[in-house]
């Protein structure tokens, strides 16, 4: 299923929704109490994350239903159901309750340290690690973002984003993938400057991570990329596309520290809750600070168009402003 939080064309608030057909959507709420769910929440403008814990047990049963969904349809529009166009994508998850994002593709770490003068250190091998970013300054497809206060060196970063589908805590990497409802583009924008000072003081980033991360367009259910995962591993495409121009290109198969660790990790005398958002962290290749601002033709600025392209998921496009 793909799964998504918007505004319909003629809406007036935030509707979270299931994609029935290329272009329809239907209210995830009247979608599941046309298939007779009963445990839903009487508010039927309900978050995505509330309807998680009901969608887990019965993804591929609801996928069916979607691929038999010209049948279910008419009957669905026979008894006053809607389907409507999309105005606007919102984060799938709106306000995750938190937002953990992890440093977990070596090219990326290997390549990041080497540009401020660092080499690698055993502990990073050890221990897939994690800062949490701000939850409550996400972006959806097609936002705009301009730099934070004090920055001429705006950097994008492509990373694969993960939704946890109900609470959990002390999970094992063995069961780590039951614990995922599913995956989502996350564009992991950075103030470099403001970077290089934050962590010079042996804390952060902070401030230069605050400002806005961009997620969607849509959050694909774990089953949708069943046959993308084995073991421990995914293996997903992911590119990213400066004003039409691909600067790159990189793939989920390489994470030195897979997902289920990951959770593991973060779940480790820890709740995470339905909603919550974890990312891999940026993928080789996958922002101006490894590519050099040289190749790219400078850091991020007014104008400018960011695409991140993660297969089976979709694009997540940003447009950069100025700062008003």
């Amino acid at each position: 299923m793909r799964l998504a939080t918007i505004l319909p064309e003629n809406g007036t608030g935030a509707v979270a929704a299931v994609s029935v057909d290329a272009r329809d959507w239907v209210s995830l709420h009247d979608f599941l109490s046309f298939f007779g769910v009963r445990e839903l929440s009487a508010n039927p403008t309900a978050p995505l994350s509330s309807f998680l814990p009901v969608l887990m047990p019965r993804f591929s049963e609801f996928t069916r239903k979607i691929n038999d969904w010209p049948e279910h349809g008419r009957v669905f529009q026979g008894r006053g159901g809607r389907t409507f166009r999309a105005k606007r994508f919102f984060p799938p998850v709106l306000r995750p309750s938190a937002f953990r994002n992890f440093y977990a593709f070596e090219q990326h770490v290997r390549t990041a340290r080497s540009r401020r003068g660092l080499d690698m250190i055993q502990a990073w091998y050890e221990l897939p690690v994690f800062y949490f970013s701000n939850p409550n300054s996400l972006i959806g497809d097609d936002g705009a973002i301009a730099a934070p206060a004090g920055s001429n060196e705006l950097d994008f970063g492509l990373a694969l984003g993960v939704v946890i589908g109900d609470r959990v805590r002390n999970v094992s990497p063995d069961e780590a993938w039951r614990c995922v409802a599913g995956f989502t583009v996350i564009n992991d924008f950075g103030a470099r400057d403001l970077q290089r000072t934050e962590m010079s003081i042996g804390l952060g980033p902070t401030k230069a991570k605050d400002f806005a991360t961009a997620v969607g367009p849509v959050l694909v259910t774990r089953d949708e990329i069943a046959d993308k995962i084995e073991n421990e591993g995914i293996s997903l495409e992911m590119r990213a596309r400066l004003n039409g121009r691909e600067l790159s290109h990189g793939n989920s198969n390489t994470l030195f520290h897979s997902l289920p660790k990951m959770i593991a990790q973060a779940s480790r005398d820890a709740d995470l809750f339905a909603g919550d958002l974890i990312g891999t962290g940026t993928v080789g290749t996958g922002c101006i600070l490894e590519l050099t601002p040289e190749h790219t033709g400078g850091w991020l600025k007014p104008g400018d168009t960011i695409e991140l392209d993660i297969e089976r998921i979709g694009v997540l496009r940003t447009r950069v402003t100025a700062r008003q």
